[in-house]
C-alpha cells in the first residue's frame, strides 16, 4: 500500500490530475504488484514560487511542469523502486507530456504496523491485511 503525494504547480485542469494519478496508479500497478483498488494519492497544488527545485549538479533544466512525487510505502526492493521510477517516468512522459526532467520521486519507507486504514485499527498487525 503506498500512499502518494504529489506537489504540482497549479494550473493543471481537474481532467489532467486525474491523468496524472491515472497515469502513477498505473505505475504502482506494475511496479509493486498490488490490488487494483490499491490507490491512495494526495495532490497538492502550488504557486511557482513556493517550489524550488534545481538540479543537484546534474545539468538538467525544469519546467512549470514539475512534478514532485513522494511515496509512503512499507520496505519494497530496490528492484521495485527503481522499476517504479522508471514507469513513472515513462507514464506521465506518454500520457501527460511531463518531460523526465521535470519529475523528481523520493520514497518514505516505514513499517507494517506505522498503517491504520480505517476505525484507529493497524491492519496490517492485526492479520486483516
Amino acid at each position: 500500500m503506498p500512499l502518494l503525494t504529489f506537489d504540482v504547480i497549479e494550473g493543471r485542469s481537474p481532467d489532467q490530475i486525474r491523468t496524472l494519478l491515472d497515469a502513477a496508479h498505473r505505475a504502482v500497478l506494475a511496479a509493486f504488484n498490488v490490488p487494483a483498488r490499491d490507490r491512495y494519492q494526495i495532490v497538492h497544488e502550488n504557486k511557482a514560487y513556493q517550489m524550488v527545485f534545481q538540479d543537484t549538479g546534474l545539468g538538467f533544466t525544469r519546467s512549470t511542469d514539475l512534478v514532485m512525487v513522494r511515496v509512503y510505502t512499507s520496505p519494497r526492493s530496490e528492484a521495485q523502486k527503481t522499476r517504479f521510477m522508471a514507469e513513472l517516468a515513462r507514464e506521465l512522459h506518454t500520457h501527460c507530456g511531463v518531460a523526465g526532467s521535470d519529475v523528481m520521486i523520493s520514497f518514505i519507507t516505514n513499517d507494517k504496523g506505522d498503517w491504520s486504514f480505517a476505525d484507529g485499527e493497524a491492519q496490517y498487525l492485526t492479520g486483516a491485511l
